[in-house]
């Protein structure tokens, strides 16, 4: 039977997730420092608030409305301080970039996208038969935009950064906004974590779509970093720029919203109550006390933790002693799973990639694991 090109994927699992499927299935204890899901990262969650919002009678209602309910997308307009009629709701950040690729992309159009970023884009570009471009992160003590690294053809269609950064944390700033917007491209500004900083500037771009002038910013963001709860199924773009630039965008991506109208009313109902229940400031303390902790623990040996500015990730730059992939086996037969910066299209190695979403003790656990191992 004959199927699409664009639903390719390689189906043989790695050396890496061989072994971890190995160990677990031989009941070996793994320390994973790769836990990103924050429903199952031992977080104090308010049940009750959580709970109680979803109960509301106005959920019963069914209203198939493209962009979402007027109420919800206020709160968010609010949140972002942006014009509401400029917000459209999704399920997810992931079908916010599938309707952009759609309504931005023909086939075998090019998107522009940093490097190192996170994996997920080259599964979500691929599925819409749009071809991804990477432009270089650089890092000299912190990481930056290589702006000469930025270069567009006839084929590309936009320019995607991500702010704070995926797995290396470091913000947007207004210059390298402003390079990416010379390309006179739009540009799609994921922005999910930018509530996770640990050092904070002045020239730190927070939404995109505000700093919008002459040219289309789309700013994305949701619940699933926000207010911790991925599965709710809540998230928003923000369209920025000139009404001859939006309302175009805005037309095409009603169009397609109307096929799918695939967000949940009683997420919308609950937005108020969700926006506010208070696991943001116990993830940011697990963050912060978790990278104090690495530091810490790695300070005296030949490791080095990057510089970060912000975000749910540290990189650890490992001796040349051997390759990423021996590294990261060899921790795995201490029971402890880390990614490898090779996954996120790091351009040298060897590097590690470690949740600071992760359990304290676990990580404590790891990273004096890992000082073992050096």
């Amino acid at each position: 039977m004959p199927l699409s090109r664009r639903s390719e994927h390689e189906t043989k699992q790695n050396a890496l997730s061989v072994a971890l499927s190995a160990r677990r299935l031989a009941g070996l204890p793994v320390i994973d420092l790769t836990v990103s899901n924050p429903t199952t990262a031992d977080l104090a969650y308010d049940d009750a608030s959580i709970l109680g919002a979803l109960g509301s009678r106005g959920a019963l209602l069914y209203e198939p409305t493209p962009f979402g309910l007027d109420s919800a997308r206020k709160i968010v307009a609010l949140y972002n301080e942006v014009d509401w009629h400029r917000v459209v709701l999704t399920a997810s950040t992931s079908e916010a970039y599938a309707f952009l690729f759609k309504a931005l992309c023909d086939p075998d159009d090019e998107v522009l996208v940093p490097a190192p970023s996170y994996p997920l884009f080259d599964q979500l570009a691929s599925i819409e038969g749009v071809r991804l471009v990477p432009y270089r992160l650089a890092y000299d003590g912190a990481w930056h935009l290589d702006a000469s690294s930025l270069a567009r053809t006839e084929r590309t269609r936009a320019v995607l950064t991500v702010s704070p950064n995926n797995p290396t944390g470091n913000s947007l700033t207004r210059a390298e906004l402003a390079s990416l917007s010379a390309l006179g491209l739009p540009v799609i500004a994921d922005e999910v974590f930018a509530e996770y900083t640990f050092k904070d500037s002045p020239d730190r771009v927070v939404c995109a779509a505000r700093e919008a002038s002459d040219g289309l910013v789309i700013s994305l963001g949701g619940l699933s970093k926000l207010a911790g709860l991925p599965q709710m199924k809540l998230a928003w773009m923000v369209i920025g720029g000139p009404d001859a630039l939006a309302n175009p965008l805005l037309d095409r991506l009603e169009w397609i919203a109307d096929a799918f109208l695939s967000v949940g009313a009683p997420v919308q109902h609950a937005l108020p109550a969700l926006l506010e229940h208070g696991v943001r400031d116990v993830i940011r303390a697990r963050l912060r006390a978790n990278l104090e902790r690495l530091r810490a623990t790695l300070e005296s040996t030949t490791a080095t933790v990057l510089d970060v500015e912000a975000g749910w990730y540290a990189i650890v730059r490992l001796p040349k002693t051997r390759s990423e992939v021996a590294w990261v086996m060899a921790l795995l037969d201490g029971g402890v799973y880390a990614h490898p910066g090779h996954f996120f299209d790091m351009e040298t190695e060897p590097y590690l990639v470690i949740s600071l979403l992760t359990p304290e003790r676990d990580l404590e656990r790891g990273a004096k694991e890992l000082v073992e191992l050096l």
